[in-house]
């Protein structure tokens, strides 16, 4: 098979919850959680072998109910998040737990890994993240660096920092901030950015976009008006602090330098559809991966906001003063932005895109029919960025 050919596995049910296995950084690893009101849900863990072309995987029950939104801890590799629906006095609630994988799931009772799928062993619940004043949980997000206790639930209008205590089993909250203002205010996704400690954060409601410090649980950035409709996802340049990108329903994908909200300082518009995720390459921050729900995965270049404009590493000091004092750069354009690759694998709407957690230049789509598919960025850009 040829090294950039894609690689497609198929769920027997729907799924929207994808995440790469983020305190693994050896194997290559995502899970994904199914939507199904019928049957019990479940957790794959979705190994890819590189060397062989092929995908190995292990089934987990879910048996809470359809799975919206999975997180994987960063510091512990067998624990993850998910945000569910149950059913309780006859209306749908949005839950989040927390759950450790069991401990022999790898190897696991069976003989085989096709055992797992007709016998699968189930999650075990470490903690509900219960706030009875606080009933839909959008997401869940990991502080990114750390020891895997700290979480943040952004559920309906309020922001919940929680402490894992009780070796995970017990979740504290320990800080909470409300959205104010005119009618349903909801947090729709967020991000815990890198960046600072790991003391600041950002939210999406309705078509704004905010940032917020972790110490104060106060607001330091608003960009009210960051797309024409709902804002989806966003995500943090993991080389550069003040960056940040964002994608919503007007079908645009937009970069923003949080020190002036006025203006994105670069929207892309390809995809034909709404947008629900965007993903920045943990190495390579040029590279940024777009999901919509026009079918398609996008993987850009976006080599002039990246902190290697000119192929070579430039620090964010430099590039707030401007390129005029650059001396070895002068004359020199910053390389052009591009699109690299459309992957047309899909047949549903992509709902999420992730990268390995182990290999830079591997990710995974995810689309609401249970398709996922893992890709690899083209081998010719690969030795370019690298070389």
């Amino acid at each position: 098979m040829e090294d950039d050919a894609p690689v497609i596995y198929g769920l027997e049910f729907q799924a929207r919850a994808l995440t790469s296995q983020t305190g693994e950084t050896d194997a290559i690893r995502f899970l994904v959680g199914t939507q199904s009101l019928k049957f019990d849900n479940q957790i794959h863990i979705i190994e890819f072998d590189d060397e062989n072309n092929i995908i190995n995987k292990n089934v987990l029950l879910h048996q809470s109910g359809e799975i919206w939104h999975i997180a994987a801890c960063p510091a512990d590799k067998s624990v993850l998040t998910t945000c569910y629906n149950k059913t309780s006095d006859s209306r749908v609630v949005s839950c989040a737990s927390v759950w450790r994988m069991p401990c022999d799931w790898e190897t696991g009772n069976n003989e085989s890994p096709e055992d797992s799928v007709h016998n699968p062993q189930t999650l075990e619940l470490l903690c509900h993240l219960e706030n009875s004043s606080h009933s839909n949980i959008a997401c869940v997000l990991w502080e990114p660096m750390g020891d895997g206790k700290r979480l943040i639930s952004l559920a309906d209008n309020h922001a919940l920092l929680w402490d894992l205590q009780e070796s995970s089993t017990q979740a504290i909250i320990s800080s909470s901030v409300t959205l104010e203002g005119k009618g349903q205010l909801k947090f729709t996704s967020g991000k815990w950015s890198p960046h600072h400690n790991c003391s600041q954060f950002a939210t999406a409601n309705d078509t704004s976009i905010r940032g917020w410090d972790l110490r104060t649980m106060s607001q330091i950035y608003c960009i009210e008006s960051a797309h024409g409709q709902l804002v989806r996802d966003l995500d943090f340049n993991p080389n550069r602090q003040y960056y940040l990108a964002s994608c919503g329903d007007d079908c645009k994908v937009k970069f923003w330098d949080v020190r002036n909200v006025q203006e994105p300082v670069k929207t892309l518009e390809e995809h034909s559809h709404w947008v629900w995720s965007v993903r920045y390459n943990h190495s390579h921050d040029q590279l940024v991966l777009t999901a919509s729900s026009d079918s398609r995965l996008i993987l850009s270049n976006m080599v002039s906001i990246s902190s290697e404009p000119f192929g070579h590493l430039v620090d964010e000091e430099e590039l707030s003063e401007g390129e005029e004092n650059h001396q070895e750069d002068k004359g020199k354009e910053p390389l052009k932005d591009s699109v690299v690759s459309t992957y047309e694998e899909h047949e549903d709407s992509v709902y999420a895109a992730e990268w390995s957690s182990a290999d830079p230049w591997l990710f995974a789509s995810l689309s609401y029919d249970g398709r996922l598919v893992i890709n690899r960025v083209p081998r010719a850009l690969k030795y370019h960025i690298l070389l």
